[in-house]
């Protein structure tokens, strides 16, 4: 991928001018933020073949996101099979065909598709992957690990300005980014099960010494996983790893709030016992307006004695942010391809602005004939309906304003 794209200038008293110019990548006509996701209304939902009763009020605007961004590219619309009708799979908009998934369309970038392609043939034993729902899905947070982090794969420099943006003091060189990544799944050096991380970044801090920072990313989840009952590996970890909680004994921690987070704590405590890297850090990483994920995060910070100077730092991060850091470090055009899929809801206002238009427009009114002295710049046709000039419009949005007015 090319890495030398130039960001546009920033003013010249702006005290962080390129933090400056990738927002303006992702925000190049100035809306700035959209204040909340919209609450789509059901018909809507059901117009696009994304409505799904058990979706919070987030995922339902993530999926319909992704039914418009599937839409918008003539992707073929996918099927999911519920386990309880596995004989009657449905059409849901937030996937898209076999076929499609096939050719890598789940993926931003071409050069994403050989990542995920290694990815898989040399998956670790044990490691939670689900090819059709890598593939196919597009509102799964595991195709957006590879959206975001692969195409720094290839290229440890463009890793380490990235990491430098993200996450400023954890590693100044990346050498190694690993995806669903445990060391030992059911090891007892470890923690004795499952317990993994969506993606990995190891290399060296400002000292020379050898670190980890250990990601957990969220697109339209909500944090709270079913708790597995509370194993006595987690426990011993938890009472031995000194400062790290205020109560290691704490219930809490192992309810369906906290549980996730606890048991990926207590795997970077026994990675750094087992002498696997030297400093470990824990980030976790949900949209902006995930608020049932950041929430999680939240209770789960009151319990860690120093969130940010502790033994392992548990560090909470916006996606966006991501988007900002990647951009900065040189990749302002996939930063903007990922702003617009997985966090441009301004798309769905416009969405929703142009299903509440009337089905037809009345005739505009005759303009007077052009005269000697304003025979010049009359307008041909009326002028379109707009929000605020609809600057994120996507092609096929326009298209239907076109026809409507």
């Amino acid at each position: 991928m090319d890495i030398t794209a130039p960001l546009p200038h920033a003013g010249a008293d702006d005290p962080n001018p390129l933090a400056t110019a990738a927002r303006a990548v992702l925000d190049p006509s100035n809306l700035g933020p959209i204040d909340c996701v919209p609450l789509i209304p059901q018909a809507a939902r059901r117009r696009h073949h994304v409505f799904v009763p058990a979706d919070h009020r987030f995922k339902a605007a993530a999926r319909f996101m992704q039914a418009l961004w599937r839409e918008d590219r003539g992707l073929a619309i996918g099927t999911h099979v519920d386990r309880r009708e596995p004989h009657r799979p449905r059409r849901l908009g937030s996937r898209i065909s076999a076929a499609a998934g096939a050719l890598g369309s789940n993926f931003l970038h071409p050069d994403i598709v050989p990542v995920v392609t290694r990815a898989l043939a040399y998956r670790e034993p044990g490691a939670a992957y689900d090819v059709d729902r890598l593939k196919t899905n597009l509102l799964s947070s595991q195709p957006l690990a590879f959206n975001l982090f692969g195409p720094l794969v290839r290229d440890p420099q463009l890793a380490t300005r990235f990491v430098a943006e993200l996450l400023p003091g954890t590693l100044t060189s990346v050498t190694d980014i690993l995806f669903e990544h445990s060391p030992g799944r059911g090891d007892r050096r470890f923690t004795a099960d499952r317990t993994a991380y969506d993606v990995v970044l190891r290399g060296r801090d400002a000292t020379g010494a050898r670190a980890l920072l250990c990601i957990e990313l969220k697109y339209s989840e909500a944090g709270h996983e079913p708790a597995p009952p509370p194993h006595p590996r987690h426990s011993k970890i938890a009472r031995t790893t000194s400062g790290l909680f205020v109560d290691p004994d704490d219930p809490i921690l192992t309810g369906p709030t906290c549980q996730q987070l606890y048991r990926q704590h207590c795997l970077a405590s026994a990675m750094l016992t087992a002498g696997l890297a030297d400093t470990a850090t824990l980030a976790f990483i949900a949209p902006t307006h995930n608020s049932l994920a950041h929430a999680a995060a939240t209770a789960y910070t009151r319990q860690l004695t120093n969130p940010q100077a502790g033994p392992i730092p548990f560090v909470p991060l916006t996606l966006e942010h991501a988007f900002v850091a990647l951009a900065t470090a040189g990749l302002p055009d996939h930063a903007r391809a990922l702003h617009r899929r997985y966090t441009d809801f301004w798309l769905v206002d416009g969405e929703l602005e142009l299903a509440a238009m009337p089905a037809s427009a009345p005739a505009p009114i005759p303009s007077p004939a052009p005269t000697a002295q304003s025979a010049t710049d009359i307008p041909a046709n009326p002028k379109l309906p707009t929000r605020r000039g609809r600057p994120h419009a996507t092609q096929s949005f326009v298209e239907r304003v076109t026809r409507a007015a």
